[in-house]
């Protein structure tokens, strides 16, 4: 359904999920603001995606994630649906992980998260109405090798989704978290390089690495989650909050 005139923020707007999302609002008749760290990067994004606003912002930093939101809000007024998308992940084992590089991870994925609803949350709960969408991961449901910091970023995100949605249900917001398993993004494009040639594998044998882990046997398309965070942030998903949903071809349920 078309929600002509409401505001949706994106943090990291300028690529992969934050990028399928951000477009699939606005054909949808939303007002989109795309947020994140690289402003080459996201005025590229905004060219595809029709009267996007543009906000650079470090959302591990809870005093720029305040300045952007205000600024969007300017741009497009009140936001009303926030999708959490920023984060990002290194691999090594738990040993080789330093404890810098550990709670780099956490600030990234889930402070990350935290400072942004904080920033958005008053005015949604000013309007009676708002929508925050965080990207988790089938990570946030299930335990993966060598990304043990990631894994219990992305835990807290759904646990911080399932507290928040209770502490809200009576506002007319909603909070839930989509669980995607590998996506055919840049990250695992990179990855899929990275593994052929440190193994000599060809880049199809390093693929199925990933593609393996879904019973599909394929990636899950970008697109495909910008659809169902699209059907979390409309009317007729009200009812639905607090919810962890899994897009994963059946790897999780």
């Amino acid at each position: 359904m078309a929600q002509t005139g409401k505001h949706a923020l994106v943090t990291g707007g300028g690529s992969g999920i934050g990028f399928a999302t951000a477009r699939a609002l606005a054909a949808a008749g939303w007002q989109v603001t795309i947020a994140g760290r690289n402003k080459e990067k996201l005025e590229g994004a905004a060219k595809a995606i029709s009267g996007a606003h543009v906000e650079t912002c470090d959302v591990t930093d809870a005093d720029s994630m305040r300045a952007a939101v205000q600024a969007a809000v300017k741009a497009h007024g009140a936001v009303q649906l926030l999708v959490n998308n920023a984060g990002g992940v290194t691999s090594a084992s738990f040993e080789k992980t330093s404890l810098e590089s550990f709670r780099q991870t956490i600030d990234l994925n889930l402070m990350g998260t935290a400072n942004s609803i904080h920033a958005a949350l008053p005015q949604m709960k000013q309007s009676g109405w708002g929508r925050i969408v965080n990207i988790a991961s089938t990570a946030g449901l299930k335990g993966y090798r060598y990304v043990s910091a990631y894994v219990a970023a992305k835990h807290a995100v759904v646990g911080l989704t399932k507290a928040l949605a209770l502490e809200l249900a009576k506002t007319g917001i909603t909070v839930n978290a989509v669980c995607p398993g590998y996506t055919d993004t840049d990250v695992i494009a990179s990855a899929v390089k990275t593994i052929s040639q440190s193994s000599g594998r060809t880049e199809s044998q390093a693929l199925a690495t990933f593609t393996a882990a879904n019973p599909q046997g394929r990636l899950v398309k970008p697109e495909e989650v910008a659809a169902a965070i699209l059907w979390l942030a409309s009317e007729g998903a009200a009812a639905v909050n607090g919810v962890a949903l899994p897009i994963a071809g059946g790897e999780v349920s």
